[in-house]
């Protein structure tokens, strides 16, 4: 790995790098080790190695996944070595930090797949030439059992158990697979092979990264520092932003319903989401926390400037203006977008001409399930052509052209193929 510094000499002062990367973050184990290391590498001339692990478990990244992204372009602005480290192995585990049940086992073909679009959006926010992408079964499909065993004799049981989502499940008697307790020992010997000076992760990942410093130790290696981040609610300002509870906004959602996902979120959190997914100077967002506090802005107003930050992050000013005047349209005036993706449904699929409203909610794409078309319909969400569907038992006609909501923001045209 080259560890020599390429980028510009007023980015290497000590308390300018201190300041750019404490900016944002929850915790810093240790503050001392850390300026002890940027101290070294501006010395030396020699970049530290920053590591982050995400594991490859959902098809898409979110502005969640952004708020560590982020701060490893930080990092990369400064001229240090940024190591994105896709978990394509420890997947198969599935991290068990704040789970109450045990993640399902994924495929190796999901993996690969979820795999690609990771690397791919995570370019939309990091260096690409100044990124070093590594995969963890590089190491662990060679590993042997032996080695395995050796590298867990390095934790006891009663440690794991000190970790919260284990000793609740095993304080209510819910089941630990063996193989869960593995995941923070090979997220640990991640750090060893990478020989990271720092790691990042979100509050929840504390543990697993300390369990890092524990092993490099036990190697000989200098410990990494750990920089914990917070984690980013999702649009119902509560739960961490996840694809799987449906509170996510992805980074490669088009503009519109980027924007109009912005445009939902509880006005408690935007402040939050200021500092966590925009790149506002930090005096700039404490202004705005106190025209809040003082009630000079409208929280609508305000919102709409949140909207036009994230989406100008990741498609421009013309698009985040465009997604705002798409807004107003639909939402204001109740006009159909000017942009509809348009979905085939086979003929073959119509009985005397007529489809199920669920059926074609799924093939449609706008539900998953048909409970999910059920609860859409029973909750007013679903109409077409501008008129609400009161039933989720009624049979349609749909035409070629037929245009099909769920929800505010969701639409459909709908093209009928032989």
């Amino acid at each position: 790995m080259n560890r020599s510094f390429v980028y510009p000499q007023d980015n290497l002062s000590f308390e300018n790098q201190l300041k750019i990367i404490s900016r944002g973050t929850e915790e810093i184990l240790l503050p001392e080790e850390l300026r002890a290391k940027i101290k070294h590498s501006i010395e030396k001339r020699e970049p530290l190695v920053i590591k982050f692990g995400v594991d490859p478990t959902a098809p898409d990244l979110h502005l969640g996944h952004s708020v560590a992204l982020r701060k490893l372009k930080d990092f990369q602005d400064l001229g240090h070595k940024v190591v994105l480290l896709i978990g394509d192995f420890t997947a198969k585990i599935g991290d068990p930090s704040q789970r109450s049940v045990t993640r399902p086992q994924l495929s190796p073909e999901d993996i690969k797949i979820n795999a690609k679009t990771y690397t791919d959006q995570a370019f939309k926010i990091l260096n690409t030439e100044r990124t070093i992408i590594d995969y963890n079964s590089r190491w662990f499909s060679r590993m042997s059992f032996e080695d395995l065993l050796e590298l867990a004799a390095k934790f006891t049981v009663a440690r794991l158990l000190e970790r919260d989502d284990f000793h609740n499940r095993f304080h209510r008697n819910i089941s630990i697979g063996l193989h869960e307790f593995l995941y923070p020992v090979m997220q640990a010997y991640d750090s060893v092979i990478l020989k990271a000076d720092v790691e990042i992760g979100g509050t929840d990942q504390k543990f697993n990264m300390l369990a890092g410093r524990e092993v490099q130790k036990e190697a000989g290696l200098e410990t990494q520092v750990v920089i914990t981040l917070p984690i980013l609610e999702g649009t119902d300002g509560v739960q961490k932003m996840s694809k799987s509870l449906g509170n996510h906004i992805g980074l490669t959602e088009p503009p519109n319903e980027m924007f109009g996902k912005v445009m939902s979120i509880p006005d408690e959190v935007m402040i939050r989401y200021f500092k966590l997914a925009t790149t506002l100077a930090l005096s700039e967002i404490e202004e705005i926390e106190q025209g809040v506090e003082k009630e000079e802005v409208h929280p609508a107003d305000l919102k709409r400037r949140l909207g036009r930050e994230i989406v100008t992050l990741y498609w421009g000013k013309e698009k985040a203006e465009m997604a705002e005047r798409e807004f107003d349209s639909v939402f204001k005036r109740k006009e159909i977008p000017s942009e509809i993706p348009s979905k085939s449904v086979s003929r073959e699929l119509l009985k005397n001409g007529k489809i199920w409203i669920v059926e074609l909610l799924r093939e449609t794409g706008l539900a998953k399930t048909n409970s999910e078309a059920r609860r859409l319909i029973e909750q007013g969400g679903v109409k077409l052509n501008q008129e609400e569907i009161i039933s989720s038992d009624l049979d349609i006609s749909p035409k070629t052209g037929d245009i099909i909501q769920a929800g505010k923001r969701r639409f459909v045209k709908i093209a009928i193929k032989n």
